[in-house]
């Protein structure tokens, strides 16, 4: 048996998510003391690392609830499920990655289109393309704004 403190050293959790994490039902002490200290058996431990684990891999804590649900009951359960959760969370992460590599493009654009001279920024390109809203969608034009504005 660990007490919280035990728990968050061996899980590299700490002490405040534990607690968090029992608040939502994700974890639980399976034992208190007299005094209200938690304590945590090898199941305890086991579902606190499971938990970790889907959370650094991207599992929002409602997803991690369905996982944990399925692992209590996996004859209920079917595989199908889990990789139909999985491929969701695949899915929005791609979507995020195109999201990050649009923005990538946009900002290099950005550089690419400005001097970054010690000169006033009165006719900054990077400036000019924030101020007249472009959208990474828009990328391209950035040096396009650029000129219109200094013409």
């Amino acid at each position: 048996m660990l007490k919280i403190s035990e728990l968050a050293a061996h899980t590299g959790l700490s002490a405040h998510t534990i607690r968090f994490y029992e608040k939502l039902g994700l974890i639980s002490a399976s034992e208190r003391s007299d005094a209200g200290y938690r304590f945590y058996n090898e199941s305890d431990i086991l579902r606190a690392e499971f938990v970790k684990t889907a959370r650094n891999i991207g599992f929002s804590l409602d997803e991690i609830g369905e996982l944990l649900s399925i692992q209590l009951d996996k004859a209920s359960h079917s595989c199908q499920e889990v990789t139909d959760i999985t491929r969701r969370k695949l899915d929005e992460v791609n979507g995020k990655l195109a999201e990050l590599e649009s923005m990538q493009q946009t900002l290099i654009r950005l550089l690419e289109s400005c001097c970054g001279g010690p000169e006033n920024a009165n006719h900054c390109s990077i400036m000019d393309a924030l101020e007249a809203g472009i959208e990474p969608a828009d990328s391209p034009s950035i040096n396009a704004i650029h000129n219109r504005r200094t013409n």
